[in-house]
């Protein structure tokens, strides 16, 4: 009888552990969706903006079968759009009957990868919009409704010094974007007019402040540094990398299109 017991006791055990491994898994993925919500107070206004702003800053270069072949013989990953352009368009061919020949290319030195390491974001980055409304002295309710006074322009930067900032704030972008899922671009626009239908409520004797941000992502990580070379040896290339340096690096990123809402009443 004992024996049934144990044997009763030890399956009830599996059959908890069974059923709470794809509810703790459950629940990390719920965590994770809820962590990347926009909150219900943001608001995408890429339709209703009368600036059209662009979105060039995130364009993609892809790498060729060459390059590929050259970039996948490496270490450290190689990243950088620019670098991968300026691969792309290397004619350095080896001949084929170059028996014994040896050569190094130097290509300069350049940041090679950028690591996320955090991508935060900021909903209320900075004020560019101000409606107020007063009821004080009225007898009904009133409503009011966000309307852009003037545009404003949000620029995004580093938060320090470093070489080639261009082609680092590229690669940041790209990782930031990709992390978040979110419409970057280091520059962003919210022209005059731009307006939305949605209401809010002021009651009698109050007076009522509806404040619009954009947001912006705060992005932190280290960039990896290093010197190339094309490396020929008889009619085979290969990318050599010296001297790697590292250096961490944040980034303030707006988010395109976007605004975050906070309504008051006093």
């Amino acid at each position: 009888m004992k024996k049934c017991n144990r044997v009763y006791f030890f399956m009830l055990l599996l059959c908890l552990a069974w059923l709470w491994m794809p509810m703790n898994s459950f629940a990390e993925e719920i965590k994770e969706k809820k962590e990347s919500d926009i909150p219900s107070h943001v608001l995408d206004v890429s339709k209703e903006n009368t600036f059209p702003n662009s979105t060039e800053d995130q364009e993609i270069i892809e790498a060729s079968d060459l390059t590929k072949e050259l970039i996948e013989g490496v270490d450290i990953p190689i990243e950088n759009p620019e670098l991968i352009k300026i691969l792309n368009e290397s004619n350095i061919k080896p001949s084929p009957i170059a028996i014994g020949y040896r050569g190094m290319v130097y290509l300069g030195r350049w940041p090679i990868n950028y690591q996320s390491s955090e991508s935060n974001v900021n909903w209320e980055y900075q004020l560019i919009n101000k409606n107020e409304m007063n009821n004080i002295g009225g007898d009904q309710a009133q409503e009011m409704s966000y309307y852009q006074q003037e545009q404003k322009e949000v620029k995004g930067a580093l938060t320090s010094k470093i070489s080639n900032p261009e082609q680092v704030k590229t690669m940041m972008l790209l990782k930031a974007s990709e992390k978040t899922k979110l419409p970057l671009s280091y520059q962003t626009v919210i022209g005059h007019n731009t307006k939305l239908a949605n209401s809010y409520n002021i009651p009698v004797q109050k007076h009522g402040i509806l404040d619009a941000y954009a947001p912006a992502v705060n992005e932190k990580g280290q960039v990896t540094f290093g010197e190339v070379y094309i490396e020929l040896k008889g009619s085979n290339k290969t990318i050599q990398i010296k001297n790697v340096t590292k250096q961490g690096i944040g980034a303030w990123i707006p988010v395109q299109d976007y605004l975050s809402f906070s309504f008051k009443v006093k």
